[in-house]
């Protein structure tokens, strides 16, 4: 099991936020479980680049934090649902604002990334 090294900072806003939401697919899974994909194959199918395992490390990171709950149904097999909590939902609006923003600035930010990628590449011969 991982062991963090160095405590995390507690006391900021936005450390918090980056501690509850730090992982590559928590915030398109949550928007996904928002749009009623609830199962964990069709989530997997939302975001085919991601692992099955990064997937359920990072529900059950969500789960921890109370942003979402699992229902699991007793039949064979097992059925398992995903749905946000309202301490989940209250985050809805956040990233909106943030798909907008990166909606409004999508050329910016891919000229941006493309640059950065293009010196990290030159870097690295």
């Amino acid at each position: 099991m991982y062991e963090r090294k160095i405590s995390p900072n507690l006391n900021c806003g936005l450390d918090l936020v980056a501690e509850v939401l730090y992982g590559k697919w928590k915030i398109r899974l949550l928007w996904f479980i928002n749009e009623g994909y609830k199962r964990p194959s069709e989530l997997q199918r939302k975001i085919p680049d991601a692992s099955r395992r990064v997937l359920n490390i990072q529900l059950n990171e969500l789960e921890g934090h109370e942003l979402i709950s699992k229902v699991i149904y007793p039949q064979a097999p097992p059925k398992v649902e995903y749905s946000l909590t309202g301490f989940g939902r209250s985050l809805i609006p956040v990233i909106a604002a943030l798909g907008n923003w990166g909606d409004e600035n999508a050329d910016r930010l891919r000229a941006v990334i493309l640059k950065q990628i293009g010196q990290n590449h030159d870097q690295s011969k």
